[in-house]
């Protein structure tokens, strides 16, 4: 299955290879690629490896670049003007890290590259953390407890969203007096949920049912830590 690659282009070498770092947890299926800074470390951009690092993420589905300075936002547009096929591949106004962990996990359930570039951009937004109507169909809810180490946090929490991508189901995870959307791992992250909290799992749709299951089996695994 081809997926959509992403390529993050920064100033500095450094903060771009520990961004493909996290990405690539988050998502060990995508292609997340760095581009950042000039040859024997120093600061800046260069067109010739943003180009090669396009080119390199490239297997069919496109590719999403993301940027962290204006100037490395122009040099990610030239590459992606100077492609064969400039419609193949997007830059995206998005927060560095945020967009690309939001990326990478569309990328890893086989979004398609609209759908990629999409889940990038609303990274910027605040987390869905309010309570929400429940979708069609009659809600079923089970209650877990944490009991990994880091709750749900970042690679648990990539792992709860992509086992729902392929659902008909609204699912969503409360703690506390806090809500968020069971498909978003910025949400979930945002939660702060941690070990030992008892988290309740509320789902709808077709679906709910396998839904919760996925869930409640991850969670009881403990994520396999």
């Amino acid at each position: 299955m081809s997926r959509v690659g992403l390529v993050i282009v920064s100033h500095s070498a450094k903060l771009a290879e520990g961004v493909v770092e996290l990405a690539a947890q988050m998502a060990p299926d995508v292609t997340v690629l760095a581009a950042g800074g000039l040859e024997e470390g120093a600061i800046g951009t260069d067109f010739d490896v943003v180009r090669t690092a396009m080119e390199r993420a490239e297997s069919g589905a496109g590719v999403v670049l993301l940027y962290d300075l204006g100037s490395a936002q122009m040099t990610a547009e030239l590459a992606v003007e100077s492609a064969a096929d400039p419609d193949a591949a997007v830059v995206v106004d998005a927060p560095l890290v945020e967009g690309a962990v939001a990326a990478a996990v569309a990328a890893q359930g086989g979004d398609d590259l609209e759908a990629v570039a999409r889940a990038a951009a609303a990274a910027g937004a605040p987390p869905d953390l309010a309570a929400a109507a429940p979708g069609a169909g009659e809600q079923q809810s089970v209650e877990l407890l944490l009991r990994n180490d880091v709750g749900l946090h970042a690679r648990p929490a990539a792992l709860l969203a992509r086992s729902l991508t392929d659902l008909g189901a609204e699912v969503r995870v409360r703690l506390g007096d806090n809500e968020a959307d069971a498909h978003s791992v910025l949400a979930l992250m945002s939660l702060g949920a941690r070990k030992g909290d008892r988290i309740e799992v509320r789902a709808s749709g077709e679906q709910a049912a396998e839904a919760l299951r996925r869930v409640s089996e991850l969670v009881n695994r403990n994520f396999d830590e």
